[in-house]
């Protein structure tokens, strides 16, 4: 059975024309059971997405991963970029740590 994080890195990698891509499960940092794939982040660079902004970029993400949004990912950190804005930052931002569920 494919993990749900390798079913997100083959789908993206498909979709689009890939230049720098990490699919990070930071379901650990969450109030769910230990071993299950519901948080990610994910940092894609890719070409398709020169000239668009953060919001026609996420859109294409969530067309490609409405499968999985709509069943086993709860949250979706997506970090878009193309290759001059990746260039000039170099690396995503950190995610925040969970303040959700019952950890208060």
């Amino acid at each position: 059975m494919t993990s749900v994080k390798n079913h997100i890195e083959q789908k993206l990698t498909s979709a689009f024309d890939v230049l720098h891509l990490t699919v990070e499960n930071e379901s650990h940092g969450h109030n769910v059971p230990a071993g299950s794939e519901t948080h990610f982040k994910v940092v894609l660079v890719c070409k398709e997405f020169e000239g668009l902004n953060k919001v026609k970029q996420h859109q294409a993400v969530y067309k490609v991963l409405a499968e999985e949004l709509a069943g086993p990912v709860h949250a979706l950190a997506l970090h878009t970029y193309d290759a001059a804005s990746w260039q000039a930052v170099g690396q995503a931002p950190d995610s925040p740590a969970c303040m959700g569920g019952s950890k208060k």
